[in-house]
């Protein structure tokens, strides 16, 4: 029963299978026994007994079409039963035909008769894949009337030694026939573990990558918080401290700081590649102006390391396009950055060009060109391999995750381009960029005003070229891009109010809240503290606030279900601006934020600019909300 029970579950489909596979092979051989031995037994019969033999091959496969096709997998009930009788009587009819070959052309026929016996039942052994019912069904029967041979061959007069002979032959051709079928039944259930034992450690080999993408990234959700502290901490104090050597030791304070965020950003953007949970934007940009912010966030490094950076072909370049700015922007900055790295003297130049396709749409291509040592061909082919710069101590001399090229090169294939490279030893290396974007929007909007509270804050926040961190959602990204050059005149601090801004941080971990507090000294406010969903709720039922900011991922109820309850709630806060403070800046992570009625995010490691930056914005929208509703209520 334990034989038969594994059996059906692991062999018997297999085997209808694959004599599914051979029906047509078994109508030809039908259809040739019948041509053959016509002349004996005549046409009529041949030509009745092929119709017959061929419709019982379309009633097999009738029979067993649910498990073809997949919809079971087990011979159970009635189906089962009639599966089985149908098989003996394909095997069975076709057997048959060796008694009016015996009876009609004699011992001759006979002959004839124990070959094709002998070719069906091997047949039969074989088709049956080591399955013992389908061998019950399909050899047996054959072999019933293979028996039959010493009783023909003694009513034709053969001596008895003979036909004990033959009896003996037939009773070890039966040994080898179930002989075979053991073999095969072993060969398969080998193979059919093997292949389980495969599909298990492909799937445990799944789980672990899976497992290790999910560590990665959480792993570098928490680092944000201590590295938020570092970074905000240093920052006050280069702010407050002398010159000398107290301000450079914060310097390399603050530069340990932002070497391990980059690092971070590195290792989350290749988990998310990783895993397919990675996707682009499509939005409106000025590339022109993209390229040309790019390049000049570069001059001051090229001329610290004594290298010329040159741009050639900027002005071909078309206006506004449709893709993902920042994540073009990353790439243009990874390769500019790669090949700053391994330049000692020289110039590194962007060669660009663009023309327009049959669609409408802009090709461009953008060559970053450096005068550093060149590759060798074992290098070019390992370039792209994520995690490869301790190889050759590439990682111990120049430092690096070694993620970027990698993550580059996923990238430009995700927004639907191409990243290569040209490179020989002792002339330099060629990354070529080849894109193409849609035409943006010809009309830009004008970039919104703001308020004299904004102003003299974000003024003040981002005084120095360390703190210029534009916000982190994309679309205020994009419009920072389109946003004039030419600075504005602030009006005078004596027009700002005076009351003192009310703003709620909500953080399961203090030493965010800490570190919110710290940067928000510079802004005349007071500061409620909540650390989770549900004291933030009750704090906003006893104050009203001006700003929420709202870290995200929170035990018993995260940011997102604690603003859709603020929302819902129509108490005093339920039109209070939100701001995310999140680790998670994946398209999918914003547009949860957004849906849960979030206004703003400022992703994790916090920097003074990117939190005032944010701050700023919301209060921006706020005044012009409120401006808006004075107007329609006149």
């Amino acid at each position: 029963m334990t034989q038969i029970a594994a059996d059906a579950s692991t062999i018997w489909a297999p085997a209808i299978r694959q004599r599914r596979k051979a029906m047509l092979q078994r109508i030809v051989m039908g259809a040739a026994t019948a041509l053959v031995f016509s002349p004996m037994l005549g046409w009529r019969f041949s030509a009745i007994w092929l119709v017959l033999y061929t419709l019982i091959q379309f009633l097999e496969a009738e029979v067993f079409a649910p498990l073809v096709q997949g919809k079971v997998v087990e011979p159970t009930g009635w189906r089962g039963v009639y599966g089985d009788l149908v098989l003996m009587l394909n095997a069975g009819f076709f057997g048959v035909i060796a008694v009016p070959l015996w009876v009609i052309g004699g011992a001759m026929g006979g002959v004839a008769a124990s070959v094709l016996l002998s070719a069906g039942m091997i047949n039969s052994v074989v088709m049956s894949a080591g399955s013992m019912r389908i061998f019950a069904c399909t050899v047996l029967p054959q072999l019933a009337i293979f028996a039959l041979t010493p009783l023909f061959m003694a009513q034709l007069g053969a001596p008895p030694h003979i036909v004990t002979a033959v009896a003996v032959a037939i009773l070890t051709y039966t040994a080898f026939c179930l002989s075979t079928r053991r073999h095969l039944f072993r060969a398969n259930r080998a193979e059919t573990e093997a292949r389980i034992e495969a599909d298990r450690k492909r799937a445990e080999a799944e789980a672990a990558m899976a497992s290790r993408g999910a560590f990665l990234a959480a792993v570098a959700h928490d680092l944000r918080t201590p590295i938020s502290a570092i970074l905000t901490g240093a920052d006050e104090l280069e702010r407050g401290g002398k010159a000398g050597s107290p301000r450079q030791q914060v310097a390399l304070i603050t530069d340990a700081g932002l070497m391990m965020k980059a690092l971070l950003d590195d290792l989350l953007d290749h988990a998310r590649l990783d895993a397919g949970r990675m996707s682009v934007d499509s939005r409106d940009f000025d590339l022109r102006l993209l390229v040309s912010q790019t390049a000049r966030l570069w001059q001051a490094p090229s001329r610290a390391k004594g290298l010329r950076l040159r741009m050639e072909g900027a002005r071909y370049l078309p206006r506004m396009v449709r893709g993902d700015a920042m994540r073009l922007r990353q790439v243009l900055n990874n390769l500019i950055s790669n090949a700053m790295k391994f330049t000692d003297d020289g110039a590194i130049t962007l060669r660009l060009q663009s023309w327009p396709d049959e669609h409408g749409a802009h090709l461009l291509l953008i060559d970053i060109e450096d005068t550093g040592p060149g590759m060798t061909t074992e290098q070019l082919g390992r370039l792209f391999t994520a995690f490869d710069q301790t190889t050759d101590g590439v990682a111990a001399r120049f430092g690096g995750s070694g993620l970027g090229l990698s993550i580059s090169r996923d990238l430009i294939e995700l927004m639907g381009g191409r990243l290569t490279v040209r490179s020989a030893p002792g002339r330099g290396s060629t990354f070529t960029l080849s894109l193409s974007l849609p035409r943006g929007a010809t009309a830009e909007a004008p970039p919104a005003t703001l308020e004299p509270e904004a102003r003299a804050t974000i003024t003040r926040a981002l005084a120095r070229p360390s703190d210029t961190v534009l916000p982190t959602a994309p679309e205020r990204e994009i419009e920072a891009e389109t946003a004039p050059t030419s600075a504005e005149t602030f009006p005078p601090q004596d027009d700002v109010s005076e009351s003192p801004l009310r703003v709620l941080v909500v953080d399961d971990h203090a030493i965010n809240r800490r570190a919110i507090q710290l940067i928000l000294q510079s802004v005349d406010c007071e500061i409620a503290m909540a650390e989770d969903g549900l004291a933030a709720l009750e704090a906003c039922e006893r104050a009203q606030f001006d700003v929420v900011f709202m870290d995200v991922r929170m035990p018993e109820l995260d940011g997102r279900e604690t603003t859709r309850r603020l929302r819902a709630g129509g108490g005093l806060n339920a039109a209070v601006p939100v701001i995310a403070v999140t680790a998670d800046t994946a398209p999918e992570d914003i547009a949860a934020c957004t849906a849960a009625g979030m206004n703003y995010f400022v992703s994790k490691p916090l920097t003074p600019g990117s939190l005032l930056g944010a701050l700023s914005q919301v209060l921006t929208e706020a005044a012009e909300a409120a401006d808006a509703a004075e107007s329609a209520a006149a």
